[in-house]
């Protein structure tokens, strides 16, 4: 894993989709998993992530189960376009908070990645992650 993104995966649990696509970043940079070379988590850069968190705080806050948000990455400044969907699905409560899974998918120079975290609203508002 090249240490720009070692040293942003350090810095952003805090927001939404940067914790999902760190965790499988990480899980792969720890299993060895080569195969994730070259996938649009790789050509994420911070103000990317943040467009995606974006985006997924507003599907989970607007869209019923199934509905999807396209997002992409125009504005942030990077030279690699990227693309995708977030849709809510499944809501539920979970310990007094409502809760749904979400499904990001991203695209970058023809790879599709796809994530499918669980988000739960916390009292500030904000969607978060759900530990599993």
């Amino acid at each position: 894993m090249p240490t720009a993104h070692r040293a942003f995966a350090r810095a952003s649990f805090t927001t939404f989709a940067a914790a999902a696509l760190v965790a499988v970043s990480t899980a792969a940079s720890a299993a060895n998993l080569g195969f994730l070379n070259n996938t649009p988590i790789t050509y994420m850069k911070q103000r990317d992530l943040q467009a995606l968190n974006n985006a997924a705080q507003t599907a989970l806050n607007t869209k019923q189960d199934g509905e999807s948000l396209d997002w992409d990455n125009k504005g942030t400044g990077n030279t690699v376009p990227i693309n995708g969907t977030v849709t809510p699905q499944d809501t539920f409560e979970s310990g007094g908070l409502k809760c749904r899974k979400v499904t990001l998918v991203a695209h970058a120079k023809g790879q599709t990645q796809t994530w499918m975290p669980v988000a739960c609203k916390a009292s500030d508002g904000k969607w978060k992650l759900k530990k599993q």
